[in-house]
């Protein structure tokens, strides 16, 4: 039996670690569970002391190394908005141009340190949704951080298809808001940690929060309360949740504060901020506002800083990073 403890002994020592399941094998932390015959595990990058075991059709489990540690880091994320196969980037989602491929793309924010990767189908199409599974695939064959993937989905078996192409995490938006239950169903079915509620927001004197939640890329209002919707995801099942400003979206001028410290007074699920930054120190504002965790696209695609930079001035002002 192949078990957690032998494999972290293989990882220390540097090894690649390969082993065939006949019947069931006990991962230890995770219990026993049947596994696909190979599991293929190799560790990330030295300066990143975690072991990443992905298992073909069942997404990834991510462990640290013995001793097991409890981590409060910041992480950064990269997103990849991605159209018919390419990544896009424009403001409040229009003018959109060609960013790039995204697994190039991906393989180098992995290389630059990125904590994880987050593709957005952007048009979400029937037409794309193969496209869509083919990039996640030849992606995760290729990178070991989490990937979340979002965009089209409506179902429990969305989410299904997804995982088995390889994402660890889905992201969902205009689903949930048609059909809540859902949520419900994804957390019993596949466990919290692997649903992202993706809330797109923006200012609007007619809710009480001051925030409303929209869809369509903030072109149509959802008739919801940012800041409620994002209290209800939550008490359904949602496991963390993304919160996108579509005000701020693409016009580098900030995260939106009032709105990050507005949700995270009524959830304590892990919060990613998304939309607005365009400089570094908009970085550690997201956090200090009450974010877990933040997210950015057009100034990692175009150069305008990098993820190392990022997490340099996040740890100068205080927060840990990985």
């Amino acid at each position: 039996m192949a078990t957690f403890t032998n494999i972290l002994t293989r990882y220390n020592k540097g090894l690649t670690a390969q082993f065939d399941n006949k019947s069931s094998t006990n991962l230890e932390g995770f219990g026993s569970s049947r596994l696909p015959k190979t599991v293929k595990i190799r560790p990330r990058r030295a300066d990143r002391p975690s072991l990443a075991v992905r298992m073909t059709g069942f997404g990834s489990v991510t462990a640290p190394r013995y001793p097991r540690l409890v981590s409060l880091s910041v992480r950064v994320i990269a997103c990849l908005d991605v159209d018919n196969g390419r990544v896009v980037k424009g403001v409040n989602f229009v003018g959109l141009r060609d960013a790039g491929d995204p697994v190039e793309m991906a393989c180098v924010y992995d290389a630059e340190g990125a904590d994880e990767l987050t593709f957005l189908d952007i048009t979400a199409s029937s037409d794309s949704r193969e496209t869509t599974f083919n990039v996640v695939n030849r992606t995760a064959e290729q990178v070991f951080i989490p990937l979340t993937v979002g965009g089209g989905v409506r179902t429990a078996e969305d989410v299904n298809l997804l995982l088995r192409a390889g994402a660890d995490k889905v992201a969902i938006n205009t689903g949930a808001i048609a059909h809540p239950e859902v949520i419900s169903e994804i957390s019993r079915r596949f466990g919290n940690q692997v649903l992202v509620i993706s809330v797109d927001a923006r200012r609007s004197s007619e809710q009480p929060s001051g925030y409303e939640v929209t869809t369509h890329g903030g072109r149509q209002s959802a008739g919801l309360d940012a800041v409620e919707w994002a209290r209800t995801a939550t008490e359904l099942g949602a496991g963390e949740i993304l919160l996108n400003s579509m005000d701020a979206d693409g016009t580098k001028n900030g995260f939106d504060l009032e709105m990050i410290r507005a949700v995270r007074s009524v959830t304590q699920v892990p919060l990613i901020a998304s939309g607005g930054a365009g400089k570094l120190e908009h970085f550690p504002q997201a956090i200090d506002a009450g974010a877990n965790a933040v997210l950015a696209a057009s100034v990692f695609h175009f150069g305008d800083m990098t993820i190392g930079q990022v997490k340099k001035t996040l740890r100068a002002a205080g927060h840990s990073v990985r």
